[in-house]
């Protein structure tokens, strides 16, 4: 069973989204928070396996609450609810370790999908979603970051080719036509990815990498 905290300052939001996970039998909402302060007490009290939180908010809002989320609880895994996909806080969202955002208006089904891939560990990552945080993160990232010259001799050539690719935002499949390979080939190359950068999934190794300068987001080619 998947137990999930609903953080949303609206009434309404939070009823629409119990209604949509109580559709799924495998699914629990065991909790509630009209702010961020509330949600960082709940997860504490509850040890939620998914966090769905709202930005913006009283009191804390949804990037800071998650921060304090993930730094007492790693294994809880957060993610974002915005109104617009381009909200400015969505990329300080992911630099505060979520798993990946939604746009309220997310048929049901997609929700439910969602829930279910940030509890198994994966990240909500679609293409879409991928090239958008690649745009923000352009912004945010000086244009000549220095390389960290031990990440980047920890990763093979291979490796540093899918995060490449990952910045571009190709899915899996789509990484696989490219370089010739399968895509359990492709997922084995993210797991070695995310072991060596310490990270659980594919938002945080484009954050990383970033961060790091593995790789030259504003490199389209």
């Amino acid at each position: 069973m998947i137990q999930v905290l609903l953080v949303d300052d609206e009434s309404m939001i939070r009823d629409t989204l119990r209604d949509y996970l109580s559709a799924d039998p495998s699914i629990q909402v065991v909790g509630e928070a009209s702010n961020g302060r509330v949600a960082v007490q709940q997860t504490a009290a509850l040890r939620p396996d998914v966090v769905l939180m709202d930005m913006q908010m009283p009191v804390l809002d949804g990037v800071a609450a998650t921060a304090q989320i993930l730094a007492e609880h790693p294994d809880v895994a957060v993610l974002g609810l915005t109104t617009f996909s381009t909200d400015r806080y969505v990329i300080d969202l992911l630099r505060a370790g979520a798993s990946g955002y939604l746009v309220k208006d997310t048929l049901p089904r997609d929700i439910i999908a969602a829930v279910h891939t940030v509890a198994a560990g994966d990240a909500v990552l679609s293409p879409e979603v991928a090239r958008h945080v690649v745009r923000g993160l352009e912004a945010s990232v000086p244009a000549q970051v220095r390389p960290d010259a031990t990440l980047l001799a920890a990763l093979t050539e291979k490796e540093l080719e899918v995060i490449r690719l990952l910045a571009r935002g190709m899915s899996n499949r789509e990484i696989a036509q490219e370089l010739y390979v399968t895509e359990s080939t492709v997922k084995a190359r993210f797991v070695k990815v995310m072991e060596k950068l310490g990270v659980r999934d594919r938002v945080q190794i484009l954050v990383t990498a970033a961060r790091h300068g593995l790789v030259d987001l504003r490199d389209d080619s």
